[in-house]
């Protein structure tokens, strides 16, 4: 029904409700309330339905995002959900998360005149809505096989790969270090932005489905490399990166100095119930703390939100370059100043102040040059622009570099790339060792949720392959 389409002349763009930040301050439930039914329809119908959808040429997975905005305008949810699904695993989770401001949304034909339309909203509201009704089911595969995957990383990447095998039939078994499943979807990743029910209702399913997950097991302490290769007939290597890079200066080791992941895994495992000694002492808790966040990607905003409703006197973001060039969401940026975020651009730390603990950060301000080799503006400090910035914890979330893999593996031949990343054949997804494969951020470097789903299903696709082409050289060589 065309006439359903197009209706971005007529119909503003409109978000769902956003719950007031005066009131958001103080939890972290999601802070976009459900879209109403109708409100989905009439915002999916602003779609334009153009011949090039470059949403979908933006989006890593390659989301048939024109034609589930259509159906969704029609009243064609299961539908909707059908194509939705289709081509990504987890709908309800990108559809909260994605930065859909710098992929999808803010590549919509009508963006300059009109207003993007809201497709994470959409992509959200389809899939909590299929839910809802009994539509999202577990993977079932139509015949079982005999052989079996090892799956090592039960974040985004790995969950992917061992959903898609799992239709395929295979035995899949994932590996994780954690308590729980979902690794930076669980523990990295607010409540405000992604609330657990979400994660753990995926994680039922699939276990629903056959999958079968060893949690509180680290490849190389209780269980050996060698042992998991010979216990599979292919290996995945999904671990993400978790080693945080550092910042130096004088004062950096004192009392006080966090890494954001520590300090977000802790306030999240202490909203999921469990006792955290780190968050009950106080160390890592920023109630009644003048709290600075250096850094200016997601993790930042999410650090400093949370910062917000731990109850801090107040929260900084020292950030080295301007708002133009940050590369976080703008989204995010905007709902962190709603929320009382100070943000003092184009500034860095120089030195962190006290004696056993941190009371503050000698910073020092910064203009921006030519563009570097990366194309961005470089940056340069200020001659006698030097400012201080009252602390009482300092979080620094300033990205993320891979573990040493090889060493906690014990299996050196295990290449690596400079970076320390895995290196892997970019077309089967296989490492240097036969049979064991990599994918997601500890190929890629840290990256997105969204990025680590398309590896995790591109490297799966490659799995199933390899297995099929071994079995068969197997049997004809017997």
């Amino acid at each position: 029904m065309p006439e359903r389409m197009q209706q971005f002349v007529r119909i503003p763009k409109e978000m769902p409700e956003k719950r007031d930040a005066a009131a958001r301050r103080f939890d972290f439930d999601e802070i976009y309330r459900d879209f109403d039914p109708s409100k989905a329809r009439e915002q999916s119908s602003r779609c334009s339905q153009c011949g090039v959808p470059f949403c979908q040429i933006h989006c890593p997975l390659s989301n048939n995002i024109p034609d589930w905005l259509k159906l969704t305008a029609e009243g064609r949810l299961e539908e909707a959900y059908e194509v939705c699904s289709s081509t990504n695993n987890f709908p309800e989770i990108c559809g909260r998360i994605c930065p859909q401001d710098r992929l999808c949304e803010g590549n919509c034909v009508i963006e300059k005149s009109f207003d993007s339309v809201t497709i994470g909203a959409v992509e959200r509201f389809i899939t909590d809505n299929a839910f809802e009704q009994g539509w999202v089911k577990s993977p079932a595969p139509r015949r079982e096989r005999p052989q079996s995957v090892g799956i090592i990383g039960a974040g985004p990447a790995g969950l992917a790969a061992a959903e898609q095998l799992r239709r395929q039939g295979y035995q899949v078994h994932v590996y994780d270090r954690n308590d729980r499943v979902g690794g930076l979807m669980m523990y990295g990743i607010p409540g405000f932005k992604l609330e657990k029910h979400v994660v753990l209702r995926r994680w039922k399913l699939l276990e629903e489905g056959g999958i079968v997950f060893h949690l509180n097991t680290a490849i190389g302490r209780d269980i050996g490399f060698a042992a998991l290769r010979a216990r599979h007939d292919a290996v995945l290597i999904a671990t993400g990166v978790y080693k945080a890079h550092d910042i130096g200066g004088p004062g950096a080791g004192l009392a006080g100095i966090v890494p954001a992941l520590d300090y977000l895994t802790t306030s999240n495992r202490h909203g999921l119930g469990d006792a955290v000694p780190e968050f009950t002492s106080g160390m890592l808790d920023a109630k009644d703390k003048d709290v600075v966040v250096i850094g200016g990607g997601d993790t930042a905003m999410d650090c400093v939100r949370t910062a917000v409703r731990q109850g801090a006197v107040s929260v900084k973001c020292l950030y080295r370059r301007d708002r133009a060039n940050m590369p976080g969401s703008m989204r995010e940026v905007k709902n962190a100043e709603e929320e009382g975020v100070e943000f003092v651009w184009l500034s860095a730390p120089e030195a962190f102040l006290g004696e056993d603990h941190v009371t503050g950060v000698r910073a020092v301000r910064m203009h921006l040059g030519l563009p570097d080799a990366s194309g961005r503006q470089s940056v340069e400090p200020i001659e006698a622009s030097h400012f201080t910035v009252q602390a009482g914890l300092v979080i620094k979330a300033l990205g993320f570099d891979p573990e040493d893999l090889p060493a906690a593996f014990g299996e050196p031949a295990l290449a690596v790339s400079r970076r320390g990343t895995l290196k892997t054949d970019h077309r089967s997804f296989m490492t240097s060792l036969p049979g064991v494969f990599a994918c997601g951020d500890i190929v890629r470097g840290a990256s997105l949720v969204v990025w680590a789903i398309r590896d995790g299903r591109d490297a799966a696709q490659q799995m199933h392959a390899f297995v099929q082409q071994t079995t068969a050289a197997a049997v004809a060589a017997e």
